[in-house]
């Protein structure tokens, strides 16, 4: 007896509904970055292992995906090497190649080889499948779509403006409510320094950015256990636990940093881009949150987190600047800055809301009935003209028994019918039937385009 088929835990397939669901995500991403200039590409879904690894910290790298290296790839291990068991230095042997585990680092590796052909700033967007060895969860999954935009080759903040402009943009035409949370690398490392532990950052931003997901008792105990003193625990407290308006929290955060110059650069920072926002409006609230951290660790300034107001979600949309990541691939001083929407989170939240278009959904418009030959050689050409003036159109393939077809029409939603007998054929017209209504008429082929366009 054969296996039954499967696909590995954290992967999914996806239906042509479910397909136009997602294109109505893709072409609305699409539709706005292109208002602000951006343009697509695409990069490989591997890359060379020295080009993700040491980029995301020690906890990104551990979920990175790695590949084979083909043919007999234990050919230069030894049998004193297997027996080590040594998985990480194993996969150093035999892997030189891993997919990708996100869209940032893999278009810093692109700026860098097609430097002299880009125009900076270079604006890019691109939408492809990223992986992750993650356990799969809720809104988390081994593979998944990403949504990145990114600006290289500026240091102005209005390039953070324009990405919460555009965040704004794009949850306000799904119809999803959001809270767009900011805060800056710069005031962590301020804070850091502030507190004694500067040569702890990434441990604090780590433990921080999990509160929402562990809570202060056990971001406490992480700190302490990474061995961030207790007079240093101790002074983070009113700082995690800030609240009041954007620019209160800022006050606070500007006496609090006053003696740490990167500090109160990151204040700076903060205050122009929210400051320059209050102007333009947005449709959904940006907040302050010294909370966030984002525990990637090439972050160097803004840093950015987008929550669903209305569904119990993880973050749908994040990013932030990273100016020192090309520096990585031997290009120092290029400054960049992005965001990354979570596409299937987006996709659940979505369904969740019931906020699909209906219009979005609909693939044909019009399904023609066959009911012969004769029929058939006569709507032919029809079908030809629709399809011409831009009208999804179906001609039912075989001359089944009506209930058959019409079933048809129903299950993939297909608002109209259109259907040709012998009065119809005499007269030149078709009868065209409205699926929700019941009501139908006969038209012209011109009538019939202008109805259905």
């Amino acid at each position: 007896m054969a296996n039954k088929p499967s696909i590995p835990k954290g992967t999914r397939d996806f239906s042509p509904l479910e397909m136009a669901k997602r294109n109505y995500i893709f072409n609305t991403i699409k539709e706005v970055y292109s208002l602000y200039g951006f343009q697509q590409i695409e990069t490989p879904a591997m890359e060379n292992l020295q080009t993700l690894m040491g980029k995301y910290g020690e906890e990104g790298d551990k979920l990175l995906f790695k590949v084979l290296n083909s043919g007999d790839y234990l050919n230069k291990v030894s049998d004193e090497e297997l027996a080590e068991r040594n998985v990480l230095r194993l996969a150093s042997r035999i892997c030189e190649k891993g997919l990708r585990y996100d869209l940032t680092v893999p278009f810093a590796r692109y700026v860098v080889m097609h430097r002299d052909e880009l125009q900076l700033p270079f604006k890019r967007y691109q939408f492809q499948p990223v992986w992750r060895a993650d356990r799969p969860q809720k809104g988390r999954y081994r593979e998944f779509y990403q949504f990145d935009g990114d600006v290289v080759g500026s240091d102005s903040l209005l390039n953070e403006v324009e990405l919460m402009q555009i965040i704004d943009t794009v949850f306000t035409r799904f119809g999803i409510r959001v809270q767009i949370k900011i805060n800056n690398r710069k005031i962590l490392s301020g804070i850091a320094e502030v507190i004694g532990e500067a040569d702890k950052i990434v441990d604090i931003t780590v433990a921080i950015d999990k509160l929402d997901k562990i809570g202060l008792e056990n971001v406490n105990a992480e700190l302490r256990e990474k061995g961030v003193s207790e007079d240093a625990v101790a002074k983070l407290q009113p700082i995690i636990s800030l609240s009041g308006t954007n620019e209160e929290k800022l006050e606070v955060m500007a006496k609090f940093l006053q003696s740490s110059e990167i500090g109160m650069k990151g204040v700076e920072e903060t205050r122009f881009v929210l400051d320059t926002l209050k102007g333009l409006e947005l449709k959904n609230e940006i907040q302050f949150d010294l909370t966030l951290a984002r525990g990637l660790n090439y972050y160097t300034g803004a840093i950015f987190e987008v929550k669903a107001l209305d569904v119990q979600m993880g973050s749908i949309t994040g990013g932030g600047r990273y100016d020192n990541l090309t520096g990585i691939f031997g290009m120092p001083g290029i400054s960049g800055v992005g965001i990354s929407f979570g596409v299937d989170r987006i996709f659940d939240v979505l369904n969740d809301l019931d906020a699909y278009p209906k219009d979005a959904m609909l693939a044909t418009r019009v399904l023609f009935i066959n009911f012969g030959d004769k029929e058939t050689a006569y709507c032919l050409p029809i079908v030809k003209k629709l399809r011409e003036a831009g009208i999804r159109t179906e001609m039912y393939p075989e001359s089944a028994k009506m209930k058959k077809q019409m079933s048809y029409a129903n299950t993939k939603q297909i608002p109209f019918v259109a259907l040709a007998g012998e009065n119809e054929i005499n007269e030149g017209k078709v009868t065209v039937k409205n699926m929700e209504t019941g009501n139908q008429e006969m038209v012209s082929v011109d009538e019939l385009i202008g109805m259905l366009s």
